[in-house]
This record gives C-alpha cells, structure tokens and sequence, in this order.
C-alpha cells in the first residue's frame, strides 16, 4: 500500500496537534461539555435507550447514541465493557433486549446483517472475511459477482471486476499492485484497505470497524487510520472500535467511552487531549482509587 509512511498521527492532524499542545477550544465549557449547534439533518443512525440481557447479565444498559455521516464516532473502553455488543446490535448480529434503532430518523429493526447491509450498515471485523488463496478481485466481489451474457453463456465479467475494484482502490489512494495476486500476500494493512473499499463500494453508510489496527505495525496502522479519515471525507459516518487511545485521538471526532455495559462518557475531540481520553478509557477515578490502594497497602 503506498499510502504506508510514517507520518505523525494521520487525519484531524489539527484538532489532534491543538489538544496536545494543551489549547483549550472556545466551544468547550470548563466541564467539558461542547456547545455544538446541532445539524437540522437527522441522523443517520441513532439508538435510543438500547440495552441487552443475556439471562440475568446485563451486557448493555440505556445507550443513546447519534452517527453522523462525515464524523468518526470512537467506541472505547476495557475488555468486557460493551463495545462489542454494542456494535453488534447496529449491523443486526444481536437483537437489543431494549430500545429502538433509527435509521434516517425512522424506527427500524435489523433481523440479520443481511439486512442491515441492504440498508447501508455496514461492519469489517478482525478476520477480515478474506479467502486467502482467492485473487483480490475475487474477493472484492466475493457473493456479489458482476455477470455477463444471458442464459446458459452467462459468466464472471472479470474485467469488469478488476476495473471497477481497482477504481474504488484509487479513490481511497490505495495502490495494491496486481488484482491477480492471492489475498494471503497482502499485508495487514493492505488487507483492510481492501476490505474498507470493497465496504464502500457496496454503499456502506455507516461503516464499523472493529479493532482493524490491533494485529498491525506503527506504518501499517498509520495507513489504515488514514483510509478512515478518507471514508468520512466521503459523507460516510465510521465508527471505530479500539482499545489504543491514541490511534482513537488521530482520527476521531467523537469518542463513546463505555464501563461495564454503560456509556459513560460521550466527547466530542475538542474537549480531550490524549492524556485525558486515556485516563477515561483506563477507568477514570477507578484508577485513582487503585493507585491509592495500593499505596496504602
């Protein structure tokens, strides 16, 4: 990929470099709350009051959350937070035991992620969903393969499948050489800017990411991290999951900090620095009461 460098944090380079530099934001009250005029577009998708139980374990209690297109949203928090849940229920993986989903200010439900897809909602998980030995064509349009000819000479229109993946590749500035070569060549990061165009090229509206940096090197996750800047520049609204604050700071516009299946925090970037969006993602005062404990030991 040759978008693979070792620039200094990719995308919102401003507002990153500013809230680094300790500068506080005139939009932002000393609590942290932003004054922000809202936009009179609805949301593209927005959950109100979302909760699941699985038996007597709540796994996610009263989330209410709006995705906006162009604003990377940052799921984040510690293992067993919700997170997962949470972005399971957007693409219909899991069904909420409570609360409704809107999609363009509409209730809707998804039974399947079938058909969230068909509505534009999208998720690209770790395993990528990737046949390793298959050309990257093949897998661009893997279950959706573009036909030519009529009746009994209809085939695989594979130029027209190299074409259209390498022109959505292009559009992203990601260059992967041959389309023949098998997929298991790929490098991580080469591996999910194929899976982020072919998302896109299928009219992802919201596109979640889950945890796509966390098997990567620095170059290789500074260049997908720019690949998710470029899919909000699009108009689409991204949400990423990621345990590392500082791949969540580069990018994001909006950060959701989840603690026990809880949202405990919802930040808009100007109102955090890197310092402050670690301590809440460590615990918060959670961690203060450790340090003294242990202490005091």
């Amino acid at each position: 990929m040759t978008s693979e460098t070792t620039e200094s944090p990719p995308g919102n380079e401003a507002g990153a470099s500013a809230a680094m530099a300790g500068q506080s934001n005139p939009a932002a009250t000393p609590g942290g709350e932003q004054i922000r005029a809202e936009s009179s577009e609805p949301p593209v998708l927005e959950v109100r009051g979302l909760g699941r139980r699985f038996g007597s374990v709540l796994a996610l209690d009263d989330v209410s959350v709006s995705l906006r297109a162009g604003e990377v949203t940052c799921v984040v928090g510690d293992n067993g937070a919700g997170k997962s849940v949470f972005i399971k229920m957007l693409c219909g993986l899991i069904a909420p035991s409570s609360g409704e989903i809107l999609l363009d200010g509409e209730a809707t439900e998804f039974s399947s992620p079938r058909q969230a897809r068909s509505q534009g909602i999208v998720a690209v998980y770790q395993d990528l969903a990737l046949a390793p030995l298959m050309s990257l064509w093949r897998n661009f349009f893997m279950g959706a393969e573009p036909i030519k000819g009529w009746g009994i000479f209809q085939r695989f229109d594979v130029a027209y499948a190299k074409q259209a993946m390498q022109s959505e590749l292009e559009k992203l500035g990601v260059d992967l050489g041959d389309p023949d070569r098998a997929a298991h060549t790929l490098s991580g990061g080469e591996r999910q800017g194929l899976a982020i165009a072919r998302a896109l090229y299928y009219g992802a509206r919201v596109l979640i990411l889950d945890e796509p940096t966390s098997a990567l090197g620095v170059r290789q996750s500074g260049a997908v991290l720019r690949l998710i800047r470029r899919a909000a520049q699009r108009g689409t609204a991204v949400v990423l999951v990621t345990p590392k604050p500082q791949h969540a700071f580069w990018v994001g516009d909006r950060f959701l900090v989840f603690q026990r299946g809880r949202l405990v925090e919802d930040r808009m970037s100007e109102t955090l620095t890197l310092e402050s969006l670690s301590y809440l993602m460590a615990g918060g005062t959670e961690v203060e009461e450790l340090e003294s404990a242990i202490a005091t030991a």
